[in-house]
């Protein structure tokens, strides 16, 4: 398998911890961007958390270790340049290849629209599956902008593979979406109901399944923590009440895998950037943490 080297991959890491065959988890960046509707740049979020990741101390005070010596592997970039529905199956297909060789896989990209052939390969590899969302947009439309792909037709592609898709930090939605979700009695933890309060944890983790695949679009952070985004919100969560959540999610269940989509890079902020290699690292050190105690 083809891989980024010392010192352009994620964390700037030498090779005795960033080879694929001795790394725990892999990187694959998918730089796509076919359906974006405001701000464009998404195809330029990968390489913008990798660089940063190279300027992150790579000891976690939280985690009291260095996450990176559990291996993580940069793989070479998956440049695709297919309409969005041929390039659902070509994400699918690749990882697919990942799983099947046991690796832990986290997906940075690029738009929402590549988050369904992740799902639809996890889906096929694991029982008692659900999805956490992790987003300011519902995501719940059928179709946009001529194509049922579409970064905002996301997560009913998604539900379409499995119906358990656990939402949180939702803020905006269309009507058509509001009553889809009414209908389907869609599980949603509004923005509204969840800020600035730990309550919601315990019953959000509770509709999860055993295994859990997540999905973290960077807009469900509050802008004036990650501004650099394709499409901001005002409100949504704090970084710390992010990682505390995901913290709990990752103790009281068996994260197979996750994406962390939609950083649009603005060179004049760089600090969203950081904040998204930093998250993504720490997601990382939750989940062997967690597989050290075993």
């Amino acid at each position: 398998m083809n891989y980024i080297r010392f010192p352009k991959n994620f964390g700037g890491l030498e090779d005795d911890i960033s080879n694929y065959d001795t790394s725990k988890a892999v990187i694959l960046p998918i730089p796509y961007e076919k359906t974006t509707t405001y701000i464009k740049g998404t195809a330029k979020g990968p390489e913008a958390i990798l660089e940063a990741s190279r300027n992150m101390e790579l000891y976690d005070e939280e985690l009291d270790k260095n996450i990176c010596d559990v291996g993580i592997c940069t793989l070479n970039e998956l440049n695709i340049e297919e309409k969005p529905e041929l390039a659902v199956n070509i994400v699918y297909d690749n990882v697919k290849k990942i799983i099947n060789v046991k690796k832990f896989l986290i997906v940075i990209g690029g738009e929402h629209s590549i988050t369904p052939g992740c799902v639809k390969a996890f889906a096929e590899s694991y029982d008692d599956f659900s999805v956490l969302q992790l987003d300011a947009h519902a995501d719940l439309r059928e179709e946009y902008d001529g194509t049922k792909f579409s970064h905002a037709c996301a997560m009913k592609r998604c539900l379409d593979i499995c119906k358990n898709v656990i939402q949180v930090g939702v803020r905006s939605l269309d009507y058509k979406e509001a009553v889809f979700a009414k209908e389907n009695k869609q599980e949603i933890f509004w923005a509204k109901d969840i800020l600035n309060n730990d309550l919601w944890f315990n019953d959000a983790i509770s509709k999860l399944s055993k295994n859990v695949y997540i999905t973290l679009d960077l807009d469900v952070f509050d802008p004036l923590v990650m501004p650099s985004v394709g499409t901001p919100e005002p409100g949504g969560l704090g970084y710390y009440q992010a990682l505390k959540f995901l913290k709990k999610v990752f103790e009281e269940r068996s994260v197979v895998g996750f994406d962390v989509v939609e950083l649009c890079p603005n060179e004049n902020n760089v600090h969203s950037d950081f904040t998204a290699a930093k998250v993504l690292y720490k997601m990382i050190g939750y989940k062997f943490d967690k597989e050290a105690e075993k």
